[in-house]
This record gives C-alpha cells, structure tokens and sequence, in this order.
C-alpha cells in the first residue's frame, strides 16, 4: 500500500511547527505528502485546545473524514495535540473511527505507532516525556524551506492563569539547549529562510544553563543575528513577567530583531488580572511599554484580551478599554471568556451572554479602528517588505512588513525571499496592497 499522509493543523505557531516535524519524522518510515485530503493513508488531526467548543470542533472534524472516505478505504486516523492530550482515551471511547490519540509530548513515538498499527488495536500516548521527545527530533534536520519558518525554543508553562489550559496539555516549562536551537536555525537558514520567528507558550521565558552560564531569549537573538543571510527575527508568545532588562535592551542593539512585541495582557482591570492569575499589574505592563516606546520609537504592540471574565463589572471593562486606547494596540485578539475544564475558572459563573457579546463588539471596534489607523499610515509610502510567496490562483505575491502587516502586490517570482520596497497604494483592516518601489524591478 501507498504510504501517504495528510496533516491537518489547527491552532497556534506551536502546531505548526509541530506538524511539521511531525512529517521530518515520518518520511523516514516512507510516507509521502498526500496532495489531496481526500487521498491519505494516515489522515493526522492537530489540534489546538485554546479557543471556545475546541473538543467539539475535532469531532467535526473527524465526521468530515468519514465522509470523505465514505466510499474509500480508511486512512489511520490520529487526533494530535493539545486537544488530544486533554481529552486522551475519552476520544477513541466516543468516536470509534480515531485509530490513535497523540499529546504534544509524544511524538517521538509516532513511527513507531505507525509500524506497528493494527486496525484492531486501538492507541493512546500522553505522557509528558519532552525532553526524549527533543532529543528525538534534534537528530533529524528540519526541511522546512519557507522564506519565513517557525523555531520553537521553549515548551509548556508555569504560570497556572486560572483561565488556561496549556499547563495540563503542554506541561512543565522546558526550554530547549541553546545550541541545538542554533543548529536547527542553521538548517533553516540553509533551506532558504530569511524570517526566523522563536516560538513557545511562555517564549520570553526561555532560560537554558550549561556550564555555570543561563543563556536567555536575548541571547538566541543576538546568537541568530550573526547568520548574514537571515533578515529577520521575532518571537512570540510572551508573558509581561518575562520582559527582562536584557530582551528590552534587544530592541535597541538588535537590527534584525522587528520591532512588533505580542504581548498579552487580556485585561485593563488589575482586579480581574489578579482573579485571572497573571501574576503582573497594569502599571507594570504600562512600564514595559514606557520603557520600550522610550528605546526604540518604532514599537507596537499587540496582545490577547478576555471579555466578560468571571467577576468583571462595569468599571472592570472601562479599565480595559482605557488601555486600548491609551497603547493604540496595532493587531489584537479578543474573544469571550470560555471556561476550560480542569482549569480554576471552569466553575466560575458566567456573565451573561447579551452583555458579553456588547462589550466584545465594542471593544472589537476600537481595536479594530486602531488597526485600520496603522495600515492607512502606510498609504503613498514606500516601506520594507520581506515577499513570502505567491499568492494561490492569483498574480500577486505575499509578504510582510516590519509589523508583520500583509502586504499584496504584483512582482515577479524572482522576488521571492528578498526584502524589497514597495509603495503601499490602499489598505483594509487586514492588509495593505501596492507596487514595487524600486524602478529596477518591474511588476510582472
């Protein structure tokens, strides 16, 4: 039998990276990309646990596959990731159709799941086993080959937000030893990516000690910034209780670091931040930002915020949007309150859904307002482009400006992979679109 495989990826950078790894591993025991999803021997589901009804969401997921090979023979079905981690053997007792249920932890063990499988017997792997499962994948090289590619540094958290499923479905925190990171961003550098983004749930927590020396985020940095032909760097996911003196200082030696900060905050109220368990103040979020405006006055932000968490009033929410307005957040994410079990707040009681839903579509317009600000601030001026790709069916290409703004424009292919100027002509909320800048390279 042909062996093919497709991968689904749901969620965060951290899937994505994950399945792309997923797929390192797996070749060496022969498979191959399926180009159709239609067309697998191994069908892989990776899931993401952060976003309201996730759990229900892979079932869907798992009902379309069923019917796309209806009248086909099944592929090995897997549910990866964080959904199944958390919800482990309770998948494969409700859908008999899941084959094998996988936790971030264990993929290292997948081709041996695979060489193995049997339609009789069904699978469960979700041990926290992270540092075998590294020690697995830093002997096989990364092939991904995108102008701009994920690197993830660290692993799981430790800061228990009462909201937060990641703890139980990532684990402990585990940052990966500095040189192995440098040595897979070499392969990346090498495979023709010119944008390499740190990734990991706490990444600006990322702290790594060998022979009496801590080697932090900032030092990846600086480490990455040494390679000629990488042009940009950024990370992400942070927490304000790790934005250090050091990775500060970043903003104002590091060139290539961009001077775009994800930075959580997912509230204005220091009340519901301490019922949240942030571990961090406004004030003391405010000061990161002071501090960083003051050394580079290129930075923006974006960030998370929660609406309608358990105990927030009126004020609480007045709070919120005072901030928003006060930071102007370029590119933010918002979304109702949604208890997860297992989590401190799954027992909350629930503001209700009206109100919720007001406060999210105010809130969601004045970040929104702000973004759409940034992107006409671009309009009739020639900026920075690093062009990712084609666009699909289109004769467009695809980049990202120092804010990771999209930005679409006619080129041609050879483009691909440089920074080049390009005008920007007019704007929506999401992108920018334009025509090269410089009279030396003609649009196709």
């Amino acid at each position: 039998m042909e062996k093919k495989v497709f991968i689904k990826t749901l969620g965060c950078q951290m899937n994505e990276y994950d399945s792309n790894r997923i797929y390192d591993s797996i070749k060496k025991i022969g498979f191959e990309k399926a180009k159709k999803h239609d067309d697998a021997s191994c069908y892989i589901l990776n899931t993401c646990h952060i976003r309201d009804k996730s759990k229900e969401k892979v079932y869907h997921e798992v009902g379309r596959v069923k019917k796309l090979y209806r009248k086909k023979k099944k592929p090995i079905m897997i549910v990866a990731g964080c959904v199944a981690q958390a919800e482990n053997s309770e998948m494969l007792k409700r859908e008999p159709y899941i084959d094998v249920v996988i936790g971030p932890q264990s993929y290292h063990k997948i081709n041996q799941i695979l060489k193995s499988f049997t339609e009789k017997e069904k699978k469960e792997e979700t041990d926290f086993d992270t540092i075998k499962k590294f020690e697995y994948f830093d002997k096989i090289k990364n092939t991904n080959n995108k102008v701009s590619s994920f690197l993830t540094i660290q692993e799981g958290c430790d800061k228990f937000c009462h909201f937060c499923v990641v703890p139980f479905t990532r684990g402990p925190e585990y940052s990966r030893p500095f040189d192995k990171i440098i040595n897979e961003a070499e392969e990346l550098i090498k495979n023709g990516t010119k944008e390499i983004t740190l990734i990991g749930q706490n990444v600006n927590a990322y702290s790594y000690e060998k022979n009496s020396k801590v080697y932090k985020i900032s030092n990846l940095i600086s480490e990455l910034e040494k390679f000629s032909e990488l042009e940009r760097i950024r990370y992400t996911t942070s927490h304000p209780r790790d934005m250090t003196d050091d990775l500060i200082e970043c903003y104002s030696i590091n060139k290539k670091l961009m001077p775009f900060i994800h930075l959580p905050i997912q509230s204005g109220s220091n009340k519901i931040l301490k019922l949240m368990n942030r571990k961090h103040t406004v004030e003391e979020y405010l000061n990161i930002y002071d501090r960083l405006k003051k050394i580079n006055p290129k930075v923006e932000f974006s960030s998370d915020f929660i609406i309608s968490y358990p105990g927030e009033k009126e004020e609480d929410f007045n709070d919120t949007i005072n901030l928003i307005k006060k930071i102007k957040f370029i590119n933010s994410y918002s979304f109702i309150f949604s208890p997860r079990p297992g989590t401190k707040a799954a027992e909350l009681q629930l503001i209700d859904d009206e109100i919720s839903r007001e406060r999210l579509i105010k809130i969601q317009k004045i970040l929104f307002s702000h973004q759409l600000e940034m992107n006409k601030s671009f309009e009739n001026k020639s900026i920075d482009v690093l062009v990712e790709n084609k666009m699909h069916g289109q004769n467009k290409l695809f980049g990202r400006n120092m804010y990771s703004n999209s930005v679409i424009f006619a080129a041609n292919d050879e483009n691909i992979g440089k920074v080049i100027k390009v005008k920007i002509e007019s704007c929506n909320q999401n992108s920018l679109f334009g025509k090269i800048a410089n009279s030396n390279m003609k649009a196709a």
